[in-house]
């Protein structure tokens, strides 16, 4: 399957909602002001694989933050449904919310998926690890739940000791 968006390329900006366990606001990429982010794109909120990734991330943020990235998670949720999913399972990390999918067809995350037979559209689980220039150093697809915030995690930190 070919991407639009892959490693290397200029990230996509965006300027989109977000809520944390602190905060709400309006985020973009060039806000980050030049540190390293991880965007991770998920299906929905309170489902299990997305619950055990957005787990996961939190439990990691502190070495993430440590190596100066910022981690966002995004879903077409709405803010009122990511602030719920955030106070349930105490989640560390903003939730970026993209209701009209825009920033989801930026990444090239939104995708024809298949379930019980039937075709829907809807996010490929994806995430992003980008650099502080703003370039793509990594482009996870189809991601699988375990393991794969640590493997993000060693990758930063393989980047940035290269």
């Amino acid at each position: 399957m070919t991407y639009s968006i892959n490693q290397g390329d200029n990230a996509p900006d965006f300027k989109q909602p977000f809520v944390s366990a602190t905060e709400k606001g309006e985020i973009s990429l060039s806000d980050l002001n030049g540190k390293p982010a991880v965007l991770f794109f998920y299906p929905r909120d309170n489902t299990p694989g997305c619950t055990t990734e957005s787990i996961d991330f939190t439990s990691l943020l502190p070495e993430f933050e440590a190596l100066g990235a910022a981690v966002f998670g995004v879903s077409t949720d709405s803010l009122k449904k990511h602030e719920n999913f955030i106070g349930k399972h105490a989640l560390g990390m903003p939730l970026i919310c993209d209701e009209d999918a825009e920033m989801c067809r930026a990444y090239d995350v939104w995708r024809e998926k298949k379930m019980y037979g039937k075709l829907f559209p809807g996010i490929e689980r994806s995430t992003f690890l980008i650099s502080a220039e703003g370039k793509i150093i990594n482009a996870w697809r189809k991601v699988k739940v375990p393991n794969h915030a640590q493997e993000v995690l060693d990758t930063l930190r393989e980047e940035l000791n290269a």
